[in-house]
């Protein structure tokens, strides 16, 4: 099952008589220091203002994670308000969904592996985003449709997850990605957690080198050739966190356009600084 879908290819679905279910999950982070609040808009303002035809919109912050606390900024969503919000935008077991967001495409990557995650089979990012679908010819509107609700029940489990112990024995037995910028990674800056550097042991793999200057993601040879530059080979034991699971879940969907399994450490470098663990710093992996 592919895991994203082209702007073109996405016009002929689209057009069918019985088309995907098409979320918007544009959403925009405002840095912030701990104790501020990191959320930024979220994106209901770009949708009223022009989105593809016959997409709902969904809330990041509100539907696709739980409030932050202690298991991080963007944890786990309580499953009846994530099944709730899912089935109000038409989500339905049986029928294909595409999620797309700004561009940048974290977002909704996080969309796409809360589905997986939660069991549903088949759902796909619109690669590149708004911008794809528009550079392709496609047209915006403001119109908000109404869709049936859907019958989509949360079954998680689909997807591993890693807890904090588990990315702490995973970068030392297997190959635990750091998502976020190198400078984050080493500790050179940290513009949101309470502590800079990151978890002993991770590889530093920023997700924005897996795209191209289109913001469309490289091409799966490419992807696959540099995770096993970094040791995460599809043979390889694999783990992935970034800030708060969010930029994580892109690279998760590269390793699985790359054809590597791998699992997500959602309270990720939130969580882990915030609970005092040890924290390494520098561009070594150590």
């Amino acid at each position: 099952m592919d895991a994203i879908i082209t702007a073109s290819r996405w016009a002929g679905e689209a057009a069918g008589e019985r088309p995907p279910t098409l979320l918007d999950v544009r959403w925009e982070m405002t840095l912030a220091k701990a104790g501020g609040s990191p959320a930024g808009p979220t994106g209901r303002a770009a949708y009223e203002a022009g989105h593809l035809p016959g997409a709902i919109f969904v809330d990041l912050d509100a539907e696709l994670a739980g409030p932050p606390g202690p298991q991080g900024r963007h944890p786990l969503p309580d499953l009846a308000v994530f099944g709730a919000a899912m089935r109000r935008a038409g989500v339905s077991a049986d029928r294909p969904v595409v999620v797309y967001d700004g561009g940048q495409g974290w977002a909704a990557a996080r969309a796409w592996w809360l589905l997986r995650w939660a069991g549903h089979p088949d759902v796909r990012v619109l690669d590149g985003g708004v911008a794809a679908w528009t550079a392709a010819g496609g047209a915006l509107t403001t119109e908000v449709p109404a869709v049936p609700e859907g019958d989509f029940a949360p079954r998680p489990g689909a997807l591993p997850v890693l807890d904090a112990d588990g990315a702490a024995v995973l970068a030392r037995r297997g190959v635990l990605l750091d998502a976020r910028a190198g400078e984050r990674y080493r500790g050179e800056v940290e513009p949101v957690d309470p502590v800079a550097g990151h978890i002993p042991g991770a590889v530093s793999a920023p997700t924005t080198e897996n795209v191209a200057a289109d913001g469309r993601l490289r091409p799966a040879a490419e992807l696959a050739a540099r995770f096993a530059a970094l040791g995460a080979g599809p043979d390889a034991e694999v783990g992935v966190y970034c800030g708060s699971g969010v930029s994580a879940a892109h690279e998760l969907l590269a390793l699985t356009v790359a054809g590597v399994p791998a699992a997500l450490y959602v309270g990720s470098w939130s969580e882990w600084s915030a609970a005092g663990r040890p924290v390494s710093t520098g561009a070594e992996r150590g």
